[in-house]
């Protein structure tokens, strides 16, 4: 997602300073996620913690607590920075999940009224541990003492980018293998966010007094089904196969993954975004995917 930002964002009212666990040129600062010295970020405008490990991956002992640490490590050491700060920054922009939320197939899930997971009848234990890395994560932002930064928990759905072996890099090889169908059932919700409305959000809430819990994601989530279909017509599959929870068990673990990010229903939406007044490029699913995959639609 980094990438994103830097390709997305204006090089002629930002200047960029990476930090990056693997710094590959003497520009980019080197970390290792637990320590983050004050002058890192002394005078930024803006820090955006993107740090992590990777949800793709088997969730085993080992990987869950990295998962965890990984997370609630750097945002403390960057919370440690900015109070450190001579000139801290305004705004701090921190990387969350819509997984926060609850699985559901009801109502909308948005800042204010939605339900935090971790107490749904019948969800795997691991989903509740997966609920409780990003709980941890959000709360060890509220916990930076950070008085003169405006702090944003971003709770983000899928970035949708033309990133190979990215989330619809990956989807769309499947369904053009014809193994793009219903999982499941297909009744679970997608959220997900085109990565130019991602970049654009984040400028947005840089530039407005936004606080708190933000949801980024497309206005209309949709059910895996029908999120399915849209990107097996863009990518020319007329006929896919579907799969039981079984089988999504056995592919995500012979794919080094976890059935979780397939099969739990986000049904995330970003009011806080839409009263703000930012306004979504690529809303709906169909203009997204014709947008960064084509569709026979859109070249005719």
């Amino acid at each position: 997602m980094g990438a994103v930002v830097r390709r997305s964002f204006q090089p002629s009212r930002y200047e960029f300073s990476l930090v990056t666990r693997s710094p590959s040129c003497t520009e980019e600062i080197g970390w290792d996620g637990k320590r983050l010295d004050s002058r890192v970020v002394d005078g930024a405008d803006v820090v955006i913690n993107l740090a992590g490990r990777t949800v793709n991956c088997r969730y085993n002992a080992t990987n869950l607590s990295q998962m965890m640490s990984s997370r609630i490590d750097s945002t403390r050491a960057v919370g440690e920075a900015i109070a450190g700060c001579q000139v801290p920054p305004k705004v701090w922009l921190q990387a969350s999940t819509a997984t926060i939320y609850a699985h559901t197939f009801g109502t909308p899930q948005d800042e204010q009224n939605g339900v935090l997971a971790g107490n749904e009848q019948g969800v795997p234990p691991v989903w509740a541990y997966s609920a409780e890395i990003a709980k941890r994560w959000e709360a060890a932002l509220e916990a930076a003492n950070t008085p003169h930064t405006r702090k944003v928990p971003m709770r983000m759905g899928i970035m949708m980018s033309r990133d190979q072996n990215g989330p619809l890099d990956i989807l769309a090889r499947l369904a053009r293998l014809g193994l793009g169908g219903n999982i499941a059932g297909g009744r679970q919700f997608v959220s997900w966010v085109h990565e130019r409305d991602l970049a654009h959000a984040l400028e947005f809430l840089i530039d407005h007094d936004l606080s708190g819990p933000v949801n980024i994601c497309s206005p209309l989530p949709l059910p895996q089904a029908e999120f399915a279909a849209v990107l097996r017509e863009a990518v020319g599959t007329k006929v896919a196969l579907g799969a039981t929870k079984w089988m999504v068990d056995i592919a995500a673990y012979l794919m080094n993954s976890h059935s979780e990010l397939v099969l739990k229903s986000r049904r995330v939406v970003p009011t806080k975004l839409l009263e703000a007044g930012f306004e979504f490029k690529y809303a709906d699913w169909p203009s997204a995917v014709a947008d960064l995959i084509g569709s026979p639609a859109s070249s005719r």
